[in-house]
C-alpha cells in the first residue's frame, strides 16, 4: 500500500521505518528540508528494536508534501495535535478523493482537520480516523536512528464521518491490523491516553523537573501517590465516555501499569528499562503540556461540562497547570466552546459526527 507518513518526530520516523519493513511503500515528509539530509543521503532510517539494529529502506523522502501525498491511499500523522493546522493547511491543496487520514493520536484532529481543510477550500472526500495513542513507544537516537521499544497491540479507533467507518478502518488495518472500531470522532477523542497519563506527572513532578537536568517521569515519577491521582483522573475520563453513550472497552489505564490488556500489551517496565524516557521537560512548551494539557485535557473537561459528569481532578490539574503558566486553560482552542459545539445536544453532535459537517 503507498502511505504518506507527515511528520519529523518520534512517531513519524518509528512508523516510516516499520510500515516501510512490512512492504507498504513510504513517502515521508517532513517541513524541515535541512532535517532531512541524513535520511536522504543514505535512504533510509536506522531501526532498532528487539530484533536488533538494521537500516530500514525508505521509498521516498521530502519537504514537498504534494509528493508525499500524491497517491498515497492511507496518510498517518503520528504528530503532536498543535502541528495539526499547520499540517492541514499544506495538506489541503493535495488530498484527493478517498485517501483515509489516520491521526495517533487525535485529539478530537479528525474533525477539527476535516473542518480545516474544508475551510481552506478543499472538495476531496477524504475520510479522517484517530487513535487513542502512538502506535510505538519510541525515541530517535540520532537524525536517523529510531529506537522502537515496543509496538501496540489494540489501537481503538473511531471515524468521522462514522458513516464511513468500516471501510476506513478497512484501510487502515491493512497497515495497523491491531486497530478496531471504537465509535466516532468524539470517542476516538476519548480514548486519548495522553491526557490521562502526562498532566498528573507533569503537575507531580513539577520541582524535580525544573531543578534536575533529566528526570525519568515514568520512572521514579511514577510514585503512588501519582499513581492514585491518575487512576482517579483516568476513572472521570471513563464516566465522561460513559456519560455520551460509549460502552467498554474503555482500556483503563490502570492496566498499562498491572498487566498486559492495555493498548502497548505489557509496557511499562519496558518503557522504564529502555531509559529512553530520562530527559528534559521544558514545563512550558514540551508536548506533554502543550498538547496534553492544553489541548487534550482541556477538551475532556470541557466534554465532561457539556455531559454534566463531575471531574474535578481533570479541572484542577487543567487550573494548576493554568496557574503557573498564567492563562486560563478552560478558554483553549480544543474546547467544545471554541469549537461551537457546546449548544449541540447529544442526539445533535452524534449526527453531526456520523454523517459530517459538510455532507
Amino acid at each position: 500500500m503507498k502511505i504518506a507518513v507527515l511528520g519529523g518526530g518520534h512517531g513519524a520516523y518509528a512508523a516510516a521505518a516499520d510500515l516501510s519493513l512490512a512492504g507498504h511503500e513510504v513517502r515521508l515528509w517532513r517541513r524541515d528540508a535541512a532535517a532531512l539530509a541524513e535520511v536522504i543521503a543514505h535512504g533510509s532510517i536506522r531501526l532498532k528494536d528487539a530484533d536488533g539494529e538494521r537500516d530500514v529502506a525508505v521509498h521516498s523522502v521530502s519537504a514537498d508534501i504534494g509528493v508525499a501525498l500524491r497517491g498515497a491511499e492511507l496518510i498517518v500523522l503520528p504528530t503532536p495535535a498543535n502541528a495539526q493546522d499547520d499540517i492541514a493547511q499544506a495538506m489541503a491543496p493535495h488530498l484527493q478523493d478517498g485517501q483515509v487520514v489516520f491521526l495517533a493520536p487525535g485529539t478530537f484532529g479528525s474533525f477539527t482537520m476535516a473542518r480545516r481543510v474544508h475551510g481552506l477550500g478543499c472538495k476531496a472526500d477524504v475520510r479522517w480516523a484517530e487513535t487513542g495513542t502512538l502506535p510505538y513507544l519510541a525515541r530517535k537516537h540520532g537524525p536517523r536512528e529510531v529506537n522502537l521499544t515496543i509496538r501496540a497491540v489494540h489501537l481503538p479507533t473511531g471515524v468521522y464521518p462514522a458513516r464511513h467507518a468500516n471501510e476506513t478502518l478497512a484501510v487502515v488495518a491493512r497497515a495497523y491490523p491491531s486497530v478496531h472500531a471504537c465509535g466516532n470522532a468524539l470517542s476516538g477523542a476519548l480514548m486519548n491516553a495522553g491526557p490521562i497519563i502526562h498532566p498528573p506527572l507533569i503537575v507531580m513532578n513539577a520541582a524535580p523537573l525544573q531543578h534536575f537536568e533529566r528526570w525519568d517521569i515514568h520512572n521514579e515519577g511514577t510514585q503512588p501517590s501519582v499513581r492514585a491521582v491518575t487512576d482517579r483522573l483516568d476513572l472521570e475520563r471513563i464516566a465522561v465516555r460513559e456519560a455520551v453513550g460509549w460502552a467498554a472497552p474503555h482500556y483503563p489505564l490502570r492496566d498499562h501499569y498491572e498487566n498486559d490488556r492495555w493498548m502497548y500489551g505489557d509496557a511499562h517496565k519496558k518503557l522504564v528499562k529502555s531509559g529512553d524516557w530520562r530527559e528534559h521537560i521544558d514545563l512550558q512548551h514540551h508536548r506533554y503540556v502543550s498538547e496534553d494539557i492544553e489541548l487534550g485535557l482541556a477538551f475532556l473537561c470541557s466534554v465532561a461540562r457539556w455531559a454534566g459528569v463531575d471531574a474535578p481532578i481533570a479541572h484542577g490539574l487543567l487550573a494548576i497547570t493554568g496557574g503557573y503558566l498564567g492563562r486560563d486553560l478552560r478558554q483553549g482552542p480544543r474546547t467544545l466552546e471554541a469549537l461551537g459545539l457546546a449548544d449541540h445536544s447529544p442526539a445533535q453532535l452524534r449526527d453531526l459526527l456520523h454523517r459530517g459537517a459538510h455532507a
